[in-house]
């Protein structure tokens, strides 16, 4: 049974940072492409990140123009988990963000197999 279980939200003020994490499970983990989305109160689901393996253990990354530059994505394979540093944060990044992965090796923004269940991110001005 797959399940992808995120924490590490919370209110935070604007500017200040939070880190997400993602722990995985039931799937081979270090190949599959990890992804934060993130769905603000009456707004669409919007793509924030990814990571994608290359080959042997590169990985690249990706990122939303929004979040480039304030926001990394990681992943550690020995702990099947999948992080989202979030730094500069603003009122607009306010949302509940999703983690989820897909067995296909692509930045493309959807096709994903599995999703979790959130964790609110609150961002106060």
């Amino acid at each position: 049974q797959v399940t992808l279980v995120e924490s590490g939200g919370g209110v935070v003020q604007a500017g200040g940072s939070l880190r997400l994490s993602c722990a995985a499970s039931g799937f081979t983990f270090s190949t599959w492409t990890m992804a934060w989305f993130r769905q603000a109160p009456g707004k669409e689901r919007e793509y924030v990140a990814a990571t994608r393996w290359v080959a042997d253990r590169t990985y690249n990354a990706d990122y939303a123009d929004s979040v480039k530059g304030r926001f990394m994505i990681s992943r550690m394979n020995a702990k099947n988990t999948v992080y989202l540093q979030m730094n500069s944060l603003k009122a607009d990044d306010t949302a509940m963000y999703y983690c989820a992965a897909k067995l296909e090796k692509t930045f493309a923004h959807h096709n994903f197999d599995y999703w979790g269940q959130g964790t609110q991110v609150t961002v106060s001005s």
